[in-house]
């Protein structure tokens, strides 16, 4: 990520603080829209993502070209990421995309996502774990080959009326646009990014077998004792760990697994 992008992130967020408008799920769902449109369009992107260009005529043509389609508070979000300079035109969709994620992160109280008190970053886990589980389906959902619209539709299919209606605008514009990514690290980072916003952090737990309550939670105060913040667990089951557990919080990997350690031994006593 260049200089010139980080600094436009910052802003960008900034705005979203500021008042004028109610950020709710038509202001998310907006967001991903028009990045899509932005994103379909070289033409709409060259200028809008122009490092050069005078930002009030940047911020002109956004206005011009969403007002009629996007709710207030997206269009004003818009025309501010419009108005920075980032770093390349992908730089830009990105950014428009985490405004999205971010706004839908507010539109839902403390992280509450549904009435049943479900996350968004745990739905987005569950629907991760489910494609990783089905080949054929990560297919369907990742093939360059399929078109946007059939991948929608699959995705309003497999989780409409069975996730909160955040959770299933995220899926359905990630699939929609993913601009190079695979499905899995485009669930990952929307829920990062959901996390964030919310003021925690995803801790990924990985483990030989399923971890009790009390467990998770003895590690989970351990972990937010250590990383300074409050955490969302995410539990993973692999039984190659033969035992232990294996944290992955952001870029931070602290492994404590049994078969780590008999693989750092065994590369000991072959020296």
């Amino acid at each position: 990520m260049g200089s010139a992008t980080r600094e436009a992130l910052a802003t960008s967020r900034a705005a979203l603080s500021v008042p004028g408008g109610t950020t709710d799920l038509a202001t998310g769902e907006s967001l991903f829209g028009a990045g899509r449109v932005i994103g379909s369009s070289s033409q709409l992107l060259s200028a809008l993502g122009d490092a050069s260009a005078d930002a009030a005529a940047k911020v002109t043509l956004a206005r011009a070209v969403f007002g009629a389609t996007v709710t207030p508070r997206a269009l004003d979000l818009l025309a501010a990421a419009a108005s920075e300079r980032w770093s390349s035109h992908d730089d830009l969709l990105a950014g428009i995309e985490e405004l999205g994620l971010r706004a839908l992160a507010l539109s839902v109280t403390a992280g509450v996502a549904s009435a049943a008190g479900t996350s968004i970053e745990g739905e987005l886990f569950a629907f991760g774990k489910s494609v990783a589980s089905d080949a054929e389906l990560e297919l369907a959902l990742a093939s360059k080959l399929g078109k946007p619209g059939a991948k929608a539709a699959l995705v309003e299919k497999l989780l409409a009326g069975k996730v909160s209606g955040q959770t299933l605008a995220i899926v359905r514009h990630l699939v929609q646009q993913p601009r190079g990514r695979r499905i899995g690290e485009l669930l990952r980072h929307a829920a990062a990014v959901v996390a964030d916003e919310t003021g925690t952090s995803i801790a990924t737990v990985t483990s030989a077998h399923v971890l009790t309550a009390d467990q998770l939670a003895r590690l989970q105060k351990n972990l937010e004792l250590r990383h300074g913040r409050a955490l969302t667990i995410n539990q993973v089951v692999d039984p190659e760990l033969v035992g232990g557990v294996r944290v992955q919080i952001g870029d931070l990997v602290i492994d404590g697994s049994i078969a780590t350690r008999l693989a750092d031994l065994r590369l000991q006593l072959a020296r």
